[in-house]
């Protein structure tokens, strides 16, 4: 195997190494934060199901800042009638790794049993 072959398996390996530990931070993030206690992933509980979220703002190029105020900020309207509080104990650099994380929620499809 030529050297620029294996630097790119290389590099390859690494960003799904990344990928992975994201999304484990992300998840890991959500629970400890409470956020699962409100939100599910796939389905709706007092909070539409973060994969929705995902959906709903992965297209926009500003979506992880916003996600990230709307978490720290609180929402209402967006999702119903029910206001999402203000998550204030969440510090601005968590509010962007959990909204990295649902974002990434967009590209994945679970797999049928």
């Amino acid at each position: 195997m030529h050297l620029k072959s294996k630097l790119v398996a290389f590099a390859a390996c690494a960003m799904l190494a990344a990928g992975a530990a994201a999304q484990s931070v992300g998840a890991d993030l959500a629970r400890s934060k409470a956020c699962l206690a409100c939100h599910q992933v796939d389905s709706k509980r007092v909070g539409p199901p973060l994969r929705s979220v995902a959906e709903r703002y992965a297209a926009q190029s500003e979506a992880m800042q916003y996600l990230a105020g709307k978490i720290r900020g609180g929402s209402r309207g967006a999702w119903g009638s029910v206001p999402m509080p203000a998550q204030s104990q969440v510090t601005e650099e968590q509010a962007r790794q959990l909204a990295q994380w649902v974002l990434s929620l967009a590209a994945e499809r679970p797999t049928a049993p």
